[in-house]
């Protein structure tokens, strides 16, 4: 029956003893009850071993005396058989768990003595000693006093132990580091002993409890997360499974380097086992629906440093629904959710009318909110019936009056929208599956409400059947296309960019200062009492998470004609189809088909391969029946290969420069190349001859594209240019006529460009790294994004497959930096870096995988999300400089640094 919740906050179990509590000794009544002494840091607790008799504490504070009686002493209780015995009088003490019932404690005030007798006697002066030392921490007046001999008192008790090397799993174990720390679940701190061996991180409470050691074996281990607990950085989480919402220990150490060094160690294990995911990483599966919104806002809290073992960081969940009072909850309309764009206390706008006018009225610091939108006291008004104890122990042992406890769904969605100080946002519980959080199960006496009601299970909007489908239909409602298409400006809210600062304040977002990371630094206060008192005051107040992102987080991509579902236990869909089953259309049949290639693409096996060329190749075109393949290369040739007949056709030289890129236009009668001579050649396929030049840059040209009719070109002029291209007639001779429409200025070379499938936004890479995304229809930048140590991006490309991002919504590019860096193209925000081994020097991708060129010559494929490479292909000799793939995705071309062409078929 004993817990941990049963000490005082911030109070520690030191040790026990096997006792007898004596009652009433030599009188008629005298009773006698067998059980465990625990000796806290702040009280004496003694548990019977009988479950109905209660547990007894006794607040040292409240002692009177605490002495072992001499055997010598006149009238002393112990003179008969009853060594090692100790007295404590005190003037108050509180009955615990009488008849094993969870209950407010019962105080019984005035002076009473009890006498316990130890098993071993020999004890007793030891332990006497440490009530001493207990009691006199306990009377001083200053809180920061207390805290400081409390810890004084702690530490030289750890620095009097070690960790157990008997407790190793394996006798082979090697030892990393051991050090002191403190293992942390809600309300609780527990100190204790820190091993890290070759297999597992081990922790040994100084008390034994509630085991001798807890063993995680690092093989297991799946995320860790430095924490921020209690203000300072001193936490650490780790995790042995990927979704789920709590730890497997989360420990507090005594400094950084400590926490920092596990860290480093464990990490340094499991690195080669698992990728690290970062905000960004999860952004992208999110924004391509491999992941839940439920699954996503997860991930975030763990990233912000929310945590389940943490009552004022718990993980914090949005209100989605507004509707409390339909009898059918329609989540067709807008009118059913809550306005994701505002934080909770700007939802109604009478309200906030009121705090904004104290707000500029208040003197600095200024803050809009008086309370936060998560604290400890709301995550246990929300728990308290699956978590009585938790609020007992918070609230020194009371529940909180029957008419303030959570009664009502729709009455706490009420006092959310009206309650002048009451801005509190939800619990993960509420998306998830187990609905015991709103059934008094175990029968709680919660007190009676005004009306003369007892408060019983949690009561439920009409909508609801009961708890369970309160729940489904809560998730449902997560997982919603509305809340998909919103929930972006709430995590701008929360954990981005409107949480601090000048939009903090246009979004009526702003907070009391103590709550953000970094609104103060205890390690600059010196006086121990109003660091105890500000880290108290901060601690019960709530606190905001950490920001994660400082520009507007990415809207989610909703998918027109697939249905996805989460990954997860919750199998609601994200976006119903509306292509019934039996109106399956050409484009379902090619979207299935490439989706079977991509899936099947470390299937790619070498076909043929040729050396055509007297240097690398770098471009490469095919004609739309595939028969034909051009080619451009360094020795400044354009060349045409035949498929059929696996001969060269064709050998045409415009100049004595390198060609840079070639492209055919619609209808296979022109090959367009780009070369380092500033220019731009237009060849006819038909006649076998060169049809026309534009002399459009003052440097090499670097890359081409074409779109309905106009021509873009790169140039190491800093420069791309838009051309309106008017096709001349071949018979008559007439050249073609070119029309300028745009320059798009540089500061230095450009690399490379593409563009989207709606010919609006063009993407460019320089040689310094800049990665600028274009409105080619205004000519202005709409995001630029720097990547640092990029000498200059080699490949750059939209993503092609427009059935998988209809919208092109994410850019992917690749440098000498040796990284994949993807950025959405609203927002210009980079949501994921994946880091090579070498350069990648070309590549194709479907939004989830991609088909890399290497440096070495290899081809490799990724696993974008999981930041890792699949599958890794033999290819050519020297770099891989271009690359070709057919629209059903299962032919490829590539062309290399060894003058060679590969052409490469998937083989399911």
């Amino acid at each position: 029956r004993f817990s941990l919740l049963l000490l005082n906050l911030e109070e520690y179990y030191f040790e026990q003893h096997t006792a007898n509590h004596i009652i009433n000794k030599d009188c008629k009544d005298e009773r006698k009850f067998r059980g465990s002494l625990k000796i806290c840091s702040k009280s004496i607790i003694f548990e019977p071993d009988d479950n109905i008799q209660p547990i007894i504490k006794i607040p040292l504070r409240d002692c009177i005396s605490i002495k072992a009686p001499e055997d010598n002493e006149a009238n002393n209780p112990f003179t008969r058989n009853t060594s090692g015995g100790i007295s404590v009088v005190c003037s108050q003490v509180f009955l615990i768990k009488e008849r094993n019932v969870i209950a407010p404690y019962k105080t019984v005030r005035g002076r009473t003595e009890h006498l316990f007798q130890l098993d071993v006697a020999g004890k007793v002066g030891d332990v006497v000693q440490t009530l001493h030392q207990l009691y006199r921490a306990s009377c001083l007046d200053k809180m920061g006093d207390q805290a400081a001999m409390i810890t004084a008192i702690l530490q030289s008790r750890l620095a009097r132990t070690s960790f157990d090397k008997n407790r190793f799993q394996s006798i082979s174990e090697t030892l990393h580091m051991e050090c002191k720390a403190e293992m942390v679940t809600p309300l609780v701190t527990n100190p204790g002993h820190v091993c890290v061996t070759d297999a597992n991180l081990y922790f040994q409470p100084l008390n034994g409890y509630p085991k001798p050691v807890v063993q995680i074996t690092l093989q297991n281990v799946r995320r860790i997360y430095k924490r921020r607990h209690g203000l300072m950085p001193l936490g650490l989480e780790v995790f042995c499974t990927e979704n789920d919402l709590c730890s497997d220990i989360y420990l507090k150490f005594y400094n950084y380097q400590d926490r920092d060094e596990v860290y480093f160690l464990i990490a340094t294990y499991i690195e080669n086992h698992i990728a690290e995911h970062t905000a960004e990483s999860y952004m992208l599966q999110w924004q391509r629906g491999h992941i839940s919104n439920y699954q996503y806002l997860l991930h975030l809290n763990n990233l912000a440093d929310r945590s389940c073992n943490d009552l004022s960081q718990y993980p914090v969940f949005p209100w989605i629904i507004a509707d409390y009072s339909s009898s059918v909850l329609d989540l067709t309309k807008p009118e059913t959710f809550r306005d994701l764009s505002k934080p909770v206390g700007a939802l109604n706008k009478e309200r906030l009318d009121r705090l904004v006018t104290r707000y500029q009225e208040m003197p600095d610091p200024k803050f809009m909110y008086g309370s936060h939108y998560s604290s400890p006291g709301y995550v246990l008004f929300y728990l308290v019936r699956v978590a009585p104890e938790y609020m007992l122990c918070l609230q020194n042992g009371k529940f909180d009056h029957a008419d303030r406890m959570f009664n009502s769904i729709a009455e706490t969605w009420k006092n959310c929208l009206d309650g002048a100080t009451d801005f509190k946002e939800l619990i993960p519980e509420f998306y998830e599956n187990d609905s015991s959080f709103l059934v008094n199960s175990l029968k709680l006496d919660l007190g009676k409400r005004q009306g003369g009601k007892m408060v019983e299970d949690v009561e439920l909007p009409p909508w609801a059947s009961g708890p369970d489908d309160f729940l489904q239909k809560s998730q449902e409602a997560l997982e919603s296309p509305y809340v998909s298409e919103h929930l972006h400006e709430w995590i701008d809210i929360i954990f981005g960019y409107k949480q601090k600062g000048s939009e903090a304040v246009a979004a009526h977002n702003v907070f009391h200062p103590l709550t953000y990371e970094g609104g103060v630094d205890l390690n600059s206060i010196m006086d121990p009492n109003e660091k105890v008192a500000l880290l108290t005051q901060i601690l019960e107040f709530g606190q905001t998470p950490k920001q994660l992102f400082t520009t507007p987080h990415p809207q989610r991509i909703i998918p027109k004609l697939k249905s996805l579902s989460r990954t997860s236990s919750h199998n609601i869909s994200i976006a119903e189809s509306p292509v019934s089953p039996n109106e399956e259309s050409f484009e379902d049949l090619t979207e299935e088909s490439i989706t079977l290639a991509w899936n099947n693409i470390a299937k790619l096996k070498l076909d043929k391969q040729y050396k055509i060329h007297k240097e690398a190749i770098t471009g490469i075109a095919v004609t739309c029946n595939g028969s034909s393949v051009f080619t451009t290369s360094q020795d400044s040739t354009l060349k045409m290969f035949s498929k059929d007949s696996k001969t060269i056709q064709r050998s045409v030289s415009f100049s004595n420069m390198a060609l840079s890129s070639c492209l055919i236009l619609p209808g296979d009668t022109t090959v367009i190349s780009s070369s380092w001579d500033n220019h731009i050649y237009f060849y006819s396929i038909a006649f076998g001859r060169q049809q026309d030049v534009l002399m459009g840059h003052d440097d090499a040209v670097s890359k081409i594209c074409w779109l309905d009719g106009r021509l873009f070109s790169a140039s190491w002029d800093s420069t791309v240019k838009v051309w309106h291209c008017v096709p001349g007639e071949t018979l008559s001779n007439k050249k073609h006529h070119f029309e300028l429409l745009a320059e798009l200025e540089h500061d230095v070379s450009v690399n490379t460009i593409d563009l989207n499938a709606a010919n609006t936004i063009l993407a460019s890479g320089t040689k310094e790294g800049t990665i600028s995304v274009w409105d080619i229809t205004t000519a202005t930048v709409l995001h630029q994004t720097e990547c640092l140590n990029v000498l200059f991006l080699l490949l750059l490309f939209l993503l092609f497959a427009s059935f998988f991002c209809t919208d092109s919504r994410h850019l992917l590019s690749t440098g000498e930096d040796c990284c994949f860096k993807v950025i959405d193209v609203q927002t210009g925000m980079l949501i994921s870096s994946v880091i090579a081994e070498e350069p990648q020097r070309c590549f194709k991708w479907d939004g989830n995988t991609i088909l890399s060129g290497s440096q070495s010559g290899e081809l490799l494929i990724w696993d974008l999300l999981g930041g890792k490479v699949t599958e890794r292909i033999k290819g050519h000799t020297g770099a891989v400089m271009s690359m070709w793939m057919n629209e059903q995705c299962n032919s490829v071309i590539t062309g290399g640094e060894d003058k060679q062409i590969m052409f490469w078929k998937l083989q399911y």
